[in-house]
């Protein structure tokens, strides 16, 4: 799979017939009308219950599902419907992007794309300054204008380390310059970035962050973790602001394309949700937009009387408030009860990583939200964080005198090195973990040399996690890894790394696993359980056909299969190209 043009968007045309093979399948009329529509002769899979259930025929109808099961019956009911031959092709709900970041999706089309293989093509320093001194004469632009970059990985760097700031001063010594870490929790600054944003030899590491150093000195050597990066991330952000239109619609059409009509934003500001709600009531949204609010705007967000939460207005809502707790396992900033086994820059002992708050400042996050009744989405990489998010949960329910196991759905986002004792804490207290199995491909072997075997083949923990009863989801965090549903689902059956290791045998999920954590139970992520996620009557019309059976084809294809058509409420937003 060229997984490199999946983060390239590009304008997609919404054709009238496709040619699937040597046959002809029609596309889905709109279905904003009485009109119905029959769905037949395909692989219709409905997604309710714990075990695969099909169905012979699937009647959409003024944008919501009429009917589901036999054929007969469905043709005999709606005898004026139009038909559509499946031609053997597989139907399912549409997919529900439970974490990725639809902002910095868009904000990365104004960025060189230095990834690694398979995603780009950067694998070693020398290549990736010879990148960004040809996107800089590609673009014509000027010196002193800021210069940013996205997804370099110093794991798949020839060199192993990060790139220096020396580095980037030889290629580029007229503009302020920024890289951002593949997993958005560092990046690198060259000297006139740092001089921009006043970091120098004099300045003190912010509390949850690291302003890396020459060693032997306090020289800033470009590297700023966590924290540290904040300054040049919200600088980032201020200078893109004017690309947000630009870039809205195509980003909204690589979501569809890869069949996902409920795209996520982790961490938005104020002014994005008011950039993102001022689209939707333009009527620029062609799929549903669910956003979290940054902790840092909690009390702000919660004093506003305008301010809505857990409503869709016009597509688009913001459902609660996302904390960042700690950081990276591959940047080794991630927070764990036991240390990295490699060594970890600017530490020389018990290097566990980086708490992004102290225990008492995520106390009080959590009594506000719970006061207020306001869904919380934490980020925990590591065993320590998730620990503090526990030891939250425990003091707020105590403080507000609520119920421990309230339906609240608080989601602990990633969680990927949650043990046992905590996954059953997940479901003593309703939490919804939501996984990020593509790492077992993307840094897989990295977490085995970094964490051990025991912890790394125990990460993202789907198989245990389905057997304990809990309500799971998984998803990208897009500009991470690529959105692609696929391969989310293709990483999380297989847990194959980048070498071909397994990562974990018994933390396998079947297909069927590996689909509810992207439509049932990302459904019920979001209380929306009632609406999407199943084939059931009653429910939007929200569907994806696919090429191929998930549930059938040799799991090794998964990340293969093809989206052919993505529909929401009935109306045709994707159709994939006459190949």
């Amino acid at each position: 799979m060229n997984m490199s043009t999946l983060l390239k968007p590009t304008v997609l045309s919404i054709g009238l017939m496709s040619v699937i093979g040597c046959t002809t399948m029609q596309t889905a009329p709109k279905d904003m009308s009485n009109s119905a529509t029959v769905y037949y002769n395909g692989n219709i899979i409905t997604m309710e219950g714990d075990q695969p259930q099909m169905a012979e025929a699937l009647v959409t109808q003024a944008g919501k599902i009429a009917y589901v099961g036999n054929l007969q019956e469905a043709q005999s009911k709606y005898k004026n419907a139009a038909q559509i031959n499946l031609q053997d092709k597989t139907l399912l709900p549409s997919f529900i992007d439970p974490h990725s970041h639809f902002d910095m999706v868009s904000n990365t089309m104004g960025q060189v794309n230095l990834n690694p293989p398979p995603i780009g093509q950067v694998d070693s320093i020398p290549k990736m300054m010879q990148t960004l001194k040809e996107y800089k004469v590609d673009n014509n632009i000027a010196d002193g204008d800021w210069i940013f970059g996205w997804g370099y990985d110093e794991t798949q760097l020839a060199e192993g380390r990060h790139p220096t700031k020396s580095e980037i001063d030889k290629v580029l010594p007229n503009n302020p310059v920024y890289l951002q870490h593949t997993s958005g929790h560092m990046g690198v600054a060259n000297s006139k970035a740092l001089a921009m944003m006043n970091i120098t030899a004099n300045s003190k590491n912010p509390a949850g962050g690291n302003i890396a150093r020459i060693k032997g000195s306090n020289e800033p050597n470009g590297l700023v973790q966590e924290t540290a990066m904040y300054p040049f991330v919200r600088n980032m952000l201020e200078v893109l602001a004017p690309n947000q239109g630009k870039f809205f619609e195509q980003t909204q059409e690589y979501y569809a394309k890869n069949g996902i009509t409920t795209a996520h934003n982790g961490s938005t500001a104020r002014n994005t949700i008011q950039f993102f709600q001022k689209q939707a009531d333009a009527g620029k949204l062609k799929i549903d937009l669910v956003a979290l609010a940054g902790v840092s705007d909690l009390d702000e967000n919660l004093a506003d009387k305008n301010f809505v939460w857990k409503t869709y207005q016009n597509g688009f809502k913001v459902q609660g408030t996302k904390i960042v707790a700690d950081g990276s396992p591959q940047g080794k900033t991630a927070y764990f009860s036991q240390p990295y086994l490699t060594p970890v820059p600017d530490c020389e002992k018990d290097c566990r990583g980086l708490p992004s708050v102290s225990q008492d400042e995520l106390n009080e996050m959590f009594v506000k939200a719970y006061a207020r009744d306001n869904q919380l989405f934490i980020h925990n990489n590591g065993d320590g964080a998730t620990d503090m998010l526990i030891k939250a949960h425990e003091y707020a329910v105590k403080k507000t005198g609520q119920a421990a196991d309230k339906d609240r759905r608080t989601v602990p986002i990633h969680a990927q090195f949650a043990r046992p004792d905590q996954l059953a804490a997940f479901k003593k207290y309703n939490m919804v973990p939501s996984f990020f199995t593509n790492h077992t491909y993307f840094w897989g072997d990295v977490h085995v040399k970094n964490l051990g075997k025991k912890r790394a083949d125990f990460s993202s923990p789907i198989a245990t996690a389905d057997r304990m009863g809990l309500k799971y989801t998984n998803h990208s965090d897009d500009t991470v890894t690529p959105v692609d549903p696929l391969f989310t689902v293709w990483s999380a059956v297989n847990r194959t790394s980048r070498s071909g290791k397994i990562i974990g045998k018994n933390e396998r999920a079947t297909p069927y696993q590996a689909l509810k954590a992207i439509t049932s139970n990302a459904a019920y992520e979001y209380f929306e359980e009632d609406s999407k996620g199943t084939l059931t009557p009653g429910k939007l019309a929200d569907l994806v056909i696919l090429d191929a059976n998930p549930l059938t084809i040799e799991a090794s294809k998964l990340k293969d299969i093809k989206v052919i058509t993505t529909i929401k409420e009935g109306q045709t937003i994707y159709q994939r190209p006459v190949q």
